[in-house]
């Protein structure tokens, strides 16, 4: 079991850590926790849950109007410029130990996410207090970036500030200045599948299957030599596996959405439509891919040399 928010706020009491506490109901977006903690109070956050194609797991803690550009920050890391991309929901559960709607830097005190690294805006520095929610969404607290700090601090991690808005150029002589803060270990998390009804559209292995049965039967005759050739160089494997053509379609849609969108809790908007486009989307790149390779197969029988 993870910490509790109860347990999180009597931690902060016993280091002596200055905080405010607004309850309010359950919320999902900045704008919902805006409506019951004033401004005045601190300074809200935006908090973002990446994950790389290497399964290493990121924490993005920012100012509501900080712009978050994930081609950047990921060619920063070292990664690439679509190396991360939204952390799926079951990670939360089993790293953050936190619900949709409620990451925040405090979830770092769950031994289960000691190989989350966490990447605090340079803004807050600037502010007098900042509001987190405390494990839980239907809370709010305040509290100064000194006692962010020492919280951190108690539960081993060094604070690390960074300018998330920075564009430096990565090239030769130029390292990506955040790849120092990539995390060492990997962590594999079993993503619940997404698929729709297996006779629409069926996990990978029973795709192949489907796609090598018409070809073992029509054994006596050889197929086109043009036809043979397209086959075996379509070396691009994303396009082959359905899944995973949905996916980069999905990543190239997030890290649109990200670039774009500011003041929002993008983190639960871009999961929600992950969830429900992923079996739309695979099931639209299944029909595809059997009705090419349908087409193509019928192509090929027409096009058999006459025997004499």
């Amino acid at each position: 079991m993870g910490f509790s928010k109860d347990q999180l706020l009597s931690q902060l009491q016993e280091l002596e850590i200055d905080y405010s506490k607004y309850e309010h109901p359950p919320v999902l977006t900045v704008e919902e926790q805006a409506k019951y903690v004033s401004s005045s109070e601190g300074a809200l956050s935006k908090n973002l849950f990446f994950k790389d194609k290497k399964h290493r797991y990121y924490i993005i803690s920012a100012m509501v109007d900080t712009k978050v550009d994930m081609k950047v920050l990921s060619q920063r890391l070292g990664l690439g410029k679509g190396g991360i991309r939204m952390a799926p929901e079951e990670a939360l559960a089993e790293l953050l130990q936190v619900s949709l709607g409620c990451v925040t830097p405090f979830a770092v005190v769950n031994e289960s996410a000691r190989d989350v690294s966490l990447l605090l805006d340079q803004k807050f520095k600037n502010q007098t207090r900042c509001i987190f929610h405390p494990l839980s969404n239907n809370v709010s607290i305040s509290l100064s970036t000194s006692g962010l700090d020492k919280f951190l601090q108690s539960v081993g991690r060094d604070p690390v500030y960074v300018d998330l808005e920075a564009n430096p150029v990565v090239g030769k002589d130029q390292p990506p200045d955040l790849a120092v803060y990539v995390p060492f270990n990997s962590v594999v998390i079993p993503e619940l599948p997404n698929n729709t009804p297996s006779a629409q559209a069926s996990p990978p292995k029973n795709v192949s299957a489907e796609k090598t049965k018409p070809v073992a039967s029509p054994k006596p005759s050889k197929s086109p030599g043009n036809v043979k050739s397209v086959v075996q160089n379509s070396g691009l494997s994303v396009f082959k596996n359905p899944e995973k053509f949905v996916e980069e379609i999905l990543d190239k849609t997030s890290e649109l959405l990200f670039s774009e969108v500011k003041g929002e809790n993008v983190e639960a908007l871009a999961e929600t439509l992950r969830k429900r486009l992923t079996s739309e989307f695979t099931h639209l790149a299944v029909m595809y891919k059997n009705t090419a390779y349908s087409e193509g197969f019928y192509a090929g029988t027409q096009c058999q040399p006459k025997r004499p």
